[in-house]
C-alpha cells in the first residue's frame, strides 16, 4: 500500500509526462500571435524610418524619422488627413452604434417573441451572413445612384446598419442570457413590453452588445470596397480610401510612402485604443445588469 507522499510523487510524475503535450498548443497559438501581430510591428518600425531609411536599412531596425513623417502627414494637403480620420470616425461610430441598436432590438425579438414568419426571418438572417459583401456592393451603389444617394455620406453609413450575423449574434446571446422567467415576473408586476426591453433585457444584453459594436467598428473602420465605390468626392474618403490615393500617387513620388505607412500606423491606434478601454464591459456573466 503507498503512502500519501508516494501518491502525490506518483500524480506529479503523471502531470509531468503530460506536459510535453500542452506545449504543442501553446506553441501553435504563439506562432498564430507573431502572425498576426508581425505586420503591425513591421509597420510601426517602417513608420519612424525617413525616406532615405525607408529602402536602405534593414527591415526591422528603427529609424529617426517619425516625428518628421508624422509633420509631413499631418501638413499633407492642408491636413486632409484629419478629414480622412474624422470621416472614419463617423462611419465607424455611427455606423456601429446603429447597427448595435438595430441587432440588439432584433435579436431581443426574434429570441422571445413568437409570431408567424419568425423561423423564415431567421433563416434568411442565416442565408444573408453567407452572402459576401463584394457581391452586394454594385448593387447597392446602383440602388443609392438611383435615389441619389451615391458620393454622400449615407452611402456608406445606411448598408452597414443592417448586418446578419450582428443580429443573429444578439438573437443567440439574448436567448440566453435573458431568462423568460424574469420577463414574466415583470408583465406579472405590470411592465410593458417597452421596459421589460430597455430596463430589463438590454442591460442584461449589456456583454452581447459590446461584441457587437467593436465587431462592426472594427469592420466599417478597415472597410475599403463600399466606399471606393460609392464615393468620388476625396472630401468624404475614409483613411482606407484617402491612404490608397496616396499609394496610387507614390509610384509618382516616393516619399509619399513614408506618409502612407505613418497613417496606416497612426490609423491603428484608435482600434488599440477602443479595445483597451471596452474591454472590461466584455463579462462572462449572464446575470449582470437588470438583475442586480
Amino acid at each position: 500500500m503507498s503512502t500519501p507522499t508516494e501518491t502525490v510523487a506518483a500524480r506529479h510524475r503523471a502531470a509531468g509526462g503530460r506536459r510535453p503535450l500542452g506545449v504543442v498548443p501553446t506553441a501553435l497559438l504563439l506562432i498564430g500571435a507573431l502572425y498576426c501581430v508581425f505586420p503591425v510591428i513591421w509597420v510601426l518600425i517602417a513608420a519612424t524610418k525617413s525616406p532615405g531609411e525607408l529602402f536602405s536599412t534593414s527591415t526591422l531596425s528603427f529609424g529617426t524619422g517619425f516625428l518628421d513623417n508624422v509633420t509631413d502627414l499631418f501638413a499633407y494637403r492642408d491636413g486632409v488627413f484629419w478629414l480622412w480620420a474624422g470621416n472614419t470616425l463617423l462611419y465607424a461610430g455611427g455606423g456601429a452604434l446603429l447597427s448595435t441598436a438595430v441587432s440588439a432590438i432584433s435579436g431581443y425579438t426574434l429570441a422571445k417573441y413568437r409570431f408567424p414568419g419568425r423561423g423564415l426571418i431567421f433563416n434568411l438572417l442565416i442565408g444573408g451572413i453567407l452572402v459576401p459583401a463584394v457581391v452586394l456592393a454594385i448593387p447597392q451603389y446602383l440602388l443609392f445612384s438611383k435615389i441619389g444617394l451615391a458620393d454622400t455620406y449615407w452611402a456608406v453609413l445606411l448598408p452597414q446598419i443592417l448586418h446578419p450575423y450582428s443580429i443573429y449574434l444578439a438573437r443567440i446571446y439574448a436567448a440566453a442570457a435573458v431568462p423568460d422567467s424574469l420577463l414574466e415576473a415583470g408583465r406579472i408586476d405590470g411592465a410593458g413590453e417597452w421596459r421589460l426591453m430597455s430596463r430589463v433585457a438590454m442591460p442584461l444584453m449589456v456583454p452581447g452588445m459590446v461584441t457587437i459594436f467593436l465587431f462592426q467598428f472594427v469592420a466599417i473602420w478597415n472597410n475599403f470596397l463600399l466606399p471606393f465605390i460609392m464615393l468620388g468626392d476625396d472630401g468624404k474618403f475614409p483613411l482606407t480610401v484617402g491612404l490608397f490615393t496616396l499609394l496610387a500617387s507614390g509610384a509618382n513620388q516616393p516619399a509619399l510612402y513614408n506618409l502612407i505607412l505613418t497613417g496606416a500606423f497612426l490609423s491603428l491606434l484608435p482600434l488599440i485604443a477602443l479595445f483597451l478601454t471596452m474591454q472590461r464591459y466584455w463579462r462572462t456573466d449572464l446575470s449582470s445588469g437588470a438583475v442586480k
